[in-house]
C-alpha cells in the first residue's frame, strides 16, 4: 500500500465516527415522529447511546488488538457497525433504535483505537506525525459536511437512508481494509493478555495527577460539545426558528474547530503545549461566558450565536489536542492502555455532561451557554490541580520529568 493510500484509508477509518454522529441530527424530528418519541429533549438518546457505546467499547480494543493483531479486529469493529447500522435502518421501536445505536457505538470504537495503532506499527517520529496530521485533516472535514449529507438524503429518502448509507460506508471501508491493509503487528510484538498486567497500568494511569487531571479537564470540555451537538438541530428549529439554516452555521463553527488545529499545528512546537491550551483554555471560558450573558440578557441572534460560538469552537480546537498529549506524557510506558482509559473517560463522561446539558433545552440557547461556561470552569479546576495550582509551566511529578512544554 502506498503512502497516499495508507493516508486515505486512515482518513476514513477515522471518518466512519464522526459521520454516525453528525450525519443524522437534521433527521432527528422526523426519527422522532416515526419512533413515537414523546419529547424533543427525548431525540438526544440517538446521540448519547452512540456516544456510550463508543466509549466502553475503547476499553478493551486496544488490548485485543495487541494480542491477535490489528487486522481481524478492525474487521470484527466493521461487521458490528455494518450490522448495527442496518439494525437501526429498520429500527420498529425507539428502544430498537437505542440499543442498535450503542452497538454501533461499540463497532466504531475499533476503528478510533486500532487505526492510530496501525499508524504507529508503520511509521514513527516526523513520519508518524505527518500521517496522523494529514489524515486529521480530511477527518476535521466530516463534521463539516456531514449534517449536510444528512440533510441531503432526508430530502430525497426516509431518514432510514441515512443508516442505510452509513453501513454502505462501512462496508466499503471494510472491504478496502480487508483487501489492501497488511497487518502491521509483527508476531513476535503480539503481547499476550493479562490480567496482572491490565491492572498494573491502571495502577500507574489512575496514580498520576498530570495524567488523571487532563483526563477529566477535556471530560469537562467535550461535555460542552456534546451538550451542543445534542441540542443543536431544536436550537436551530425552535429558538432561531430557522432550521434551513442548520446545516450552513453547523459547518462554519466546525470550519473554526479545523483552522483551529492547523493554527495549533503551527505554533505548539515553538510556543508549548501548556502555553497555548491554558490561554485557549481561558479564551473558552471568556467565550461561553460573554455568550451565556447575552443568551440570558435577552439579545441572542442567530448571527451572535453563530460568532460567539464559532469563537468557543476555535478555542476547542486548541485545547483538545493538546490536553489529550499532556495527558499521556508522564505514560508512555504503558501508552495503550493509557489510550484507551483515555478514551473511555472522556467520551463516557462527555457523553453523560453533554446529555445533562441537552436534556435542559427550554426553547432557548440559555442551557446550552450555561453548560458550556460551567463546563469551561470546571475544566480550568482540573488543569490548576493537575498543575499544583498555576498555568503554562508544568509540575514537576514524582516518579517522572517535568515537560518542557
Amino acid at each position: 500500500m502506498g503512502f497516499k493510500e495508507f493516508v486515505a484509508l486512515v482518513a476514513a477509518m477515522m471518518a466512519t465516527n464522526a459521520l454516525a454522529v453528525d450525519s443524522m441530527l437534521p433527521a432527528l424530528p422526523s426519527i422522532g415522529e416515526s419512533l413515537a418519541i414523546d419529547t424533543a429533549n427525548q431525540r438526544q438518546w440517538i446521540v448519547t447511546a452512540y456516544l456510550l457505546g463508543f466509549g466502553v467499547a475503547q476499553l478493551v480494543y486496544g488490548t485485543f488488538g495487541d494480542r491477535y493483531g490489528r487486522k481481524p479486529v478492525l474487521l470484527f469493529g466493521f461487521a458490528v457497525y455494518v450490522l448495527a447500522a442496518a439494525a437501526c435502518a429498520f429500527a420498529p421501536t425507539f428502544g430498537v433504535m437505542l440499543a442498535a445505536r450503542v452497538v454501533q457505538g461499540v463497532g466504531a470504537a475499533a476503528t478510533r483505537v486500532l487505526s492510530v495503532s496501525v499508524v504507529r506499527d508503520c511509521y514513527a517520529g516526523r513520519q508518524m506525525a505527518r500521517v496522523m496530521s494529514l489524515a486529521f485533516l480530511v477527518f476535521l472535514g466530516v463534521p463539516i459536511i456531514a449534517p449536510s449529507v444528512g440533510q441531503v438524503i432526508v430530502w430525497f429518502a426516509p431518514w432510514r437512508w441515512i443508516f442505510g448509507v452509513l453501513g454502505l460506508f462501512g462496508v466499503a471501508i471494510g472491504i478496502w481494509t480487508a483487501l489492501r491493509l497488511p497487518e502491521t503487528l509483527r508476531p513476535e510484538n503480539r503481547l499476550p493478555i493479562s490480567v496482572a498486567g491490565v491492572t498494573g497500568a491502571l495502577r500507574v494511569i489512575v496514580t498520576s495527577r498530570t495524567a488523571m487531571g487532563y483526563f477529566a479537564a477535556m471530560t469537562f470540555v467535550l461535555g460542552g460539545l456534546f451538550g451542543f451537538i445534542n441540542s443543536a438541530q431544536q436550537v436551530f428549529a425552535d429558538a432561531f426558528h430557522a432550521p434551513h439554516l442548520f446545516t450552513t452555521i453547523f459547518a462554519l463553527v466546525a470550519v473554526f474547530i479545523a483552522i483551529a488545529s492547523l493554527v495549533n499545528a503551527r505554533i505548539v512546537g515553538r510556543l508549548g503545549s501548556r502555553r497555548v491550551s491554558h490561554a485557549a483554555l481561558l479564551g473558552y471560558i471568556a467565550f461561553t461566558t460573554i455568550h451565556a450573558a447575552v443568551a440570558l440578557s435577552g439579545y441572542e441572534t442567530i448571527w451572535t450565536f453563530a460568532v460567539l460560538q464559532s469563537g468557543t469552537m476555535f478555542c476547542f480546537g486548541m485545547v483538545g489536542p493538546n490536553f489529550g498529549a499532556m495527558a499521556m506524557e508522564p505514560l508512555g510506558h504503558v501508552a495503550g492502555t493509557a489510550s484507551s482509559v483515555q478514551g473511555f473517560i472522556t467520551t463516557i463522561g462527555g457523553a453523560l455532561i453533554g446529555f445533562y446539558i441537552g436534556q435542559h433545552f427550554d426553547g432557548t440557547v440559555a442551557p446550552i451557554t450555561i453548560g458550556f461556561s460551567a463546563c469551561g470552569c470546571a475544566a480550568l479546576v482540573c488543569v490548576l490541580w493537575a498543575e499544583g495550582g498555576r498555568l503554562f509551566k508544568a509540575r514537576a511529578e514524582k516518579g517522572s520529568r517535568t515537560s518542557s512544554s
